[in-house]
């Protein structure tokens, strides 16, 4: 029997990606409506590799193959955090430029999440543990997250975070029609 969807309960995908050159986490979504869907997370192990350029390529065509895959509509990625090693800092742009350019080349949209973010946008803490985190989107996405997809969490978690932003709710939010809604429903808010 065909199910027929509304235009507002559409579905499109969402990649996230935890970009790094040893380990690369990445995650497909599911959107339709509000509702989150897991259709894959795992992790690339590039560490076999031992050319870095050879990395970079790896990076490249997995995504690519992802992507034509599950043909999603958006990536989301996190940006890298400010780092003491240079190098390790530069390794981590190039990795992440070359996740970006897999996407573009396939007609994606871009979004880039500072860890913070991602973190505030899951747990409502800018500052949250990785094990809140994956404690948190296994309540979201009603998933297990398991010691094998650990690396995985981050982009799981940027992924997320997109959804947040662009439907513009925190997990668990309600959405108020105006100020007056909003008094209303959280009372203890307000100060006299």
């Amino acid at each position: 029997m065909a199910v027929t969807i509304h235009k507002s309960e559409e579905s499109y995908k969402i990649l996230g990606v935890d970009p790094g050159t040893n380990i690369l986490g990445y995650a497909v979504l599911e959107v339709t409506g509000k509702n989150l869907k897991v259709l894959n997370f795992g992790v690339f192990h590039l560490e076999k590799y031992e050319d870095h350029h050879e990395k970079l390529k790896e990076i490249f065509l997995q995504l690519q193959e992802i992507i034509e895959s599950y043909l999603p509509k958006q990536l989301a990625i996190e940006a890298p955090f400010y780092g003491k090693n240079v190098q390790s800092m530069l390794k981590l742009g190039r990795a992440q430029g070359v996740a970006m350019a897999a996407a573009m080349t396939m007609g994606l949209e871009i979004q880039e999440y500072a860890p913070k973010k991602i973190k505030q946008s899951i747990t409502g803490n800018g500052n949250a543990s990785n094990e809140q985190v994956a404690a948190m989107l296994e309540s979201i996405l009603k998933i297990k997250i398991t010691s094998k997809h650990l690396d995985a969490t981050d982009a799981l978690g940027v992924a997320v975070c997109h959804f947040n932003q662009s439907s513009g709710l925190m997990p668990g939010q309600k959405k108020h029609a105006g100020w007056a809604s909003f008094v209303k429903d959280n009372p203890g808010k307000i100060r006299g």
